[in-house]
């Protein structure tokens, strides 16, 4: 059955959702801030800032006007990165398909968002801000996804996670085309985690596959070691967050997204650790926070950074032992050398 969908959020992971709903022939509204992006989408059907050489179809077209793509929409899928969020969502939360609950909403959107009380999931903070029907029943959608594979039709699995269980099965049900599996969950805690923290050591993963490049001492097996240690952290924040599930972290959503972030040529967070090294990317910023406040001029969004912040938090919270997290956060901050920490790490000093 066609469906009436919104997407808010025009990077290269909410288009290229938009192009898989779109060509399973649902008639598809996307939101993007930049007018450029509007009009290369609407005139070129295609968009060429943050999805470019990928076609998208006739039946999606853009908007800079938010409220727009949000009001009478079966589903809406938020997609603006974690940073942006909570102020995307503020602004349609009036939108009257939205005030009385009618529009089915999901989220792409990876990450933590701050707040006093310490960083809060995604679905933490639009139940905050949504009307009170919404909470507990939005639907968090992830898995080893990148964008570039999901717009070219390649077979693809996803997770869409709700204490909602009709609201899970409504959008697996849109989402599910021949180049899309999706599965439900009700463990949203755990998928969510998942999701955020993969990105952290996905950046650390970067950086020694650079070292690597030019190390005797490294190699596949050091990679697979890093993976496999960094999936042990992300079982330990899952756990101290409240996950209900444990096969959550050996799912499509734990091990499959961790592994593609970590593993895959399109990788952001794989990429910045590569930079880090590789050009010294870091040398430019004073700390983690100056890094944060001026992210926009690496010209790529590293979600893994962000998170590395509120990771690091969550630690010192919970008191947990994160050794590629936080010393992933100590690199960001300035206080150690990238080189020091990855032979600490994989020789088994405290670190």
């Amino acid at each position: 059955m066609k469906q009436s969908i919104g997407i808010l959020g025009a990077g290269a992971w909410g288009t290229a959702m938009a192009i898989s709903l779109a060509r399973s022939g649902h008639e598809v509204a996307l939101w993007a801030i930049e007018q450029d992006v509007v009009d290369s989408i609407n005139i070129r059907h295609e968009n060429t800032r943050y999805l470019p050489g990928f076609a998208t179809p006739e039946n999606l077209t853009a908007s800079t006007d938010k409220r727009a793509v949000a009001t009478n929409k079966n589903f809406l899928i938020v997609a603006s990165p974690s940073l942006y969020l909570e102020s995307t969502v503020r602004d349609i939360r009036d939108v009257p398909s939205i005030s009385d609950g009618s529009t089915c909403i999901g989220v792409l959107t990876k990450g933590f968002v701050p707040s006093p009380s310490g960083p809060r999931l995604i679905l933490d903070t639009l139940e905050s801000v949504l009307p009170e029907s919404y909470h507990k029943g939005l639907v968090y959608i992830a898995g080893p996804s990148h964008a570039e594979e999901v717009a070219m039709g390649k077979l693809t699995g996803l997770i869409a996670a709700s204490e909602s269980p009709m609201n899970s099965i409504r959008f697996r049900e849109v989402l599910r085309s021949r180049g899309l599996l999706v599965y439900s969950s009700l463990d949203v805690i755990g998928v969510q985690v998942c999701a955020a923290a993969k990105n952290v050591v996905a950046v650390a993963f970067g950086m020694l596959d650079a070292i690597a490049e030019d190390s005797d001492a490294f190699g596949d097996n050091t990679e697979s070691l890093l993976l496999a240690a960094g999936l042990n952290e992300i079982q330990l924040i899952g756990r101290a967050m409240g996950a209900t599930h444990p096969e959550t972290f050996t799912s499509i959503s734990g091990v499959g997204d961790l592994d593609v972030t970590c593993r895959s040529k399109y990788g952001r967070n794989r990429r910045f650790g590569q930079d880090i090294i590789k050009k010294k990317m870091l040398k430019e910023f004073s700390g983690l926070d100056d890094l944060l406040s001026r992210i926009t001029e690496i010209g790529y969004l590293p979600e893994g950074a962000v998170a590395c912040k509120y990771v690091h938090e969550l630690s010192l919270a919970q008191n947990l032992k994160l050794p590629i997290c936080n010393g992933l956060f100590a690199i960001l901050n300035k206080e150690k050398e990238p080189q020091q920490f990855i032979e600490q790490l994989l020789n088994g000093e405290q670190i």
